[in-house]
């Protein structure tokens, strides 16, 4: 039988802005607890280097979210990490969180669960990476294929570069790079990378999980080649990770939280924070306000509805 835990504010995600939230939640004397299905820190463990958080002029952001997770434990803010949620019932007065751990009940909720990389769906997409600080020091010396052509296809492809890649072929569907065009700038200094507009991925050729090359095609003539390489990257945007909010608080039709401007959701004590609300910028400084608002916000509602 599971055991049950109470706290005052279950917060579902453990990433920048689930961890602010914490932190003030902490600071107020609110019991607040951390639900994450991987380790926290979210997408930005991933990215290569960080450029733009303040006070760190280059940090890599697995760095800078180890920093927020000592502070996180610093503060005694419980933490479950590695968990599915098997059970969710928030609609009422008492919220309750079911994972594969425990039962958990609060008497508020913060949903900072983020967004997740959109998949290219293909023949052979098994044999795809999405994550080039997790996989790229493989292909050191060898000849890879990067999709996607904004901020994360440059700049992983830097990254991708920086430690040893032979060539790099980057593909876009599109007929303009959407990248700063200072990223692409930089990109193109390094040599032995090959840009395309107007160029989709038909199909990844592989072997036993090992990749063999891509067939390429360009949307605008028709023309088709197949090209070799050794990996393949995709980092073609990310999707917000609503699908298990569906038919409780009310959604964009892409996905995305209607938040209102205190972070509340169409449910009484259901917070949203962070990347997977509908909005127009998405930083992790606005990931971190979104968690500083939602968690004051939080703070208010548990006062004056205790449990």
């Amino acid at each position: 039988m599971k055991e049950t835990r109470s706290f005052d504010v279950l917060i579902i995600g453990g990433g920048i802005a689930g961890m602010t939230a914490a932190i003030y939640l902490a600071r107020a004397n609110v019991r607040a607890v951390i639900l994450e299905k991987a380790i926290c820190g979210g997408l930005c463990n991933y990215t290569y280097v960080v450029e733009n958080f303040p006070s760190y002029p280059s940090i890599h952001g697995m760095d800078l979210m180890q920093k927020v997770r000592e502070h996180v434990d610093y503060l005694g803010v419980a933490v479950e990490e590695v968990c599915e949620i098997e059970r969710l019932d928030i609609t009422g007065r008492e919220k309750i969180i079911e994972t594969d751990e425990a039962i958990y009940k609060g008497t508020a909720v913060i949903v900072a669960t983020g967004r997740k990389p959109i998949l290219l769906d293909v023949p052979g997409g098994e044999a795809i990476h999405y994550c080039s600080v997790c996989d790229g020091f493989t292909y050191a010396g060898k000849r890879v294929l990067v999709v996607g052509g904004g901020n994360s296809g440059f700049d992983e492809s830097l990254y991708l570069m920086r430690i040893g890649i032979k060539h790099l072929t980057l593909v876009e569907v599109m007929d303009r790079f959407f990248a700063a065009q200072s990223a692409q700038d930089e990109l193109l200094k390094c040599g032995d990378v090959d840009a395309r507009k107007s160029t989709k991925v038909l199909e990844v050729l592989h072997e036993n999980g090992k990749v063999q090359g891509v067939v390429l095609e360009n949307v605008a003539t028709g023309e088709r080649e197949t090209l070799e390489v050794d990996g393949v990257f995709v980092f073609m945007g990310q999707n917000p990770t609503t699908e298990f909010l569906k038919d409780i608080v009310d959604l964009d039709d892409y996905g995305y939280v209607l938040a209102k401007e205190d972070m509340s959701t169409s449910i009484p004590g259901v917070f949203s924070a962070g990347d997977l609300n509908r909005k127009q910028f998405r930083q992790l400084t606005t990931a971190m306000s979104d968690g500083t608002i939602a968690a004051l916000a939080c703070e208010r509602y548990v006062r004056s509805n205790p449990g």
